[in-house]
């Protein structure tokens, strides 16, 4: 099934990631918060372990283009397309990871402007609204 996913951060006018499309190994209508999390990152790690690993003879700089460094650095991450490590990801520890961040609030999700608060809340895949997930900052500082 396909779902329209988009990832935003707070306080930035542009998403971190656009409107996409993700193609999940689910066929029913309904699906509860947890398993619906569980397939988005099992479909971003079988994307990330099917990435070609090529290693270069020489190390040669690899600028980004002018419009693309200014999405990079709003992101905070700013990458030149190499991948140093060579490990595959573990799907079922990436699940967990996601999972547990969820519950320790590191991101919240929406569907359709309503935000989904509980793992086992059921959601309704046939109303085809867009997922967006937001990644959540936290202040730091002291009391003194």
């Amino acid at each position: 099934m396909e779902i329209k996913v988009t990832v935003k951060q707070l306080g930035k006018k542009h998403p971190v990631l656009s409107e996409q499309k993700i193609d999940i190994a689910y066929d029913d209508s309904n699906i509860s918060l947890e398993n619906l999390l569980k397939l988005i990152v099992q479909q971003q790690v079988e994307a990330f372990n099917t990435k070609s690993f090529e290693l270069e003879d020489e190390d040669c700089t690899k600028i980004p283009t002018d419009n693309y460094l200014n999405i990079l650095t709003d992101t905070g991450k700013v990458g030149f397309g190499s991948i140093y490590n060579l490990k595959k990801a573990d799907v079922q520890k990436a699940q967990e990871n996601a999972i547990q961040a969820f519950e320790d609030g590191m991101f919240a999700v929406f569907y359709n402007d309503e935000q989904l608060e509980d793992l086992t809340q059921t959601i309704n895949l046939d109303l085809q609204h867009t997922f967006t997930f937001i990644r959540l900052t936290f202040l730091a500082g002291s009391y003194w």
